[in-house]
């Protein structure tokens, strides 16, 4: 298991400075002056489970191992008695194959799909509702000097996020410290990243947070849920499916998070209020319309 030091920096953090991550783009800008930016790399990559082909995604490239078995996690395709014998990437040929000791046979799971909100057309497979019927989180608290300091922290992150733009970022949290933050294309791959590094760790679920820079949908909910999570946290906003979702789930659920501001729609009983918001910096209108259309 990962030990989680008490005051410590994170255990994985963005490295915007990776040149496969990225690229040198020439542009015209209002004036018709040339510019230089940088922007995001984004390649396929092949899951496979066992001898059956999954899913291509878009992703990154990065992690490429914790996005595969974190996304056959959340789809529901390891099954609780199923052993992971073992996780194969091939750069050359962009693809991953996980491993186990049963049998694999999801050509009707396959066959029925559900294209979701997720940038990069998140799929998930079969009822998206499956796996969480008959599901309990912890009803854990949660306090709002926790909130804040997290998303001052995660805020000033070096990140492709702020490097690029067109790119999501999932952190895992624990009380008000960041621990595992992953970026990718779609928000969806982020947090399957972030669910294989917690299998491949065993890492318990009951006691995190996730944060993310996405809006709070359905799939993220679902995804959330499905590690066993309680608390989703974000800078963006909300469907009113993820809510019921969330409700439902009984999973603490706050958007918004903006400087001072948030707003919780799902889990409001567990807040603590002790921060002194008089210690907290507000964000700029500016930045919190801006953020809002991203």
């Amino acid at each position: 298991m990962a030990k989680l030091e008490a005051g410590g920096s994170y255990l994985i953090a963005p490295d915007p400075s990776l040149a496969r991550l990225s690229r040198k783009v020439e542009g015209v800008d209002q004036t018709g002056a040339a510019t230089m930016l940088s922007v995001v790399e984004e390649r396929p990559l092949t899951i496979f489970l066992n001898s059956q082909e999954i899913v291509t995604a878009m992703t990154i490239g990065d992690y490429p191992e914790y996005l595969a078995l974190g996304f056959l996690h959340n789809q529901g395709m390891l099954q609780p008695d199923e052993t992971v014998e073992g996780v194969d990437y091939d750069e050359d040929l962009d693809l991953v194959v996980v491993r186990t000791d049963g049998q694999t046979s999801y050509e009707e799971k396959l066959k029925k799909k559900t294209r979701t909100s997720g940038c990069a057309v998140g799929t998930v497979f079969g009822d998206m509702m499956e796996g969480l019927e008959g599901l309990v989180l912890p009803q854990t608290d949660v306090r709002t000097s926790w909130l804040y300091a997290l998303s001052s922290q995660i805020n000033r992150t070096p990140s492709l996020y702020l490097e690029t733009g067109a790119i999501h970022g999932t952190v895992l949290c624990c009380e008000d410290r960041p621990l595992v933050y992953m970026e990718d294309v779609g928000r969806h791959n982020a947090v399957d990243k972030i669910a294989g590094w917690m299998l491949s760790e065993d890492v318990p679920a009951e006691d995190k947070i996730l944060y993310t820079t996405g809006r709070l949908t359905s799939e993220m909910v679902i995804k959330t849920a499905m590690m066993g999570i309680p608390v989703l946290v974000s800078r963006s906003g909300f469907t009113a499916w993820g809510v019921e979702i969330a409700r439902s789930a009984g999973l603490t659920l706050i958007g918004r998070l903006r400087g001072q501001r948030f707003v919780c729609l799902s889990g409001e009983s567990r807040l603590i209020r002790d921060a002194d918001l008089g210690a907290v910096a507000d964000e700029p209108v500016k930045l919190r319309r801006k953020g809002s259309r991203e």
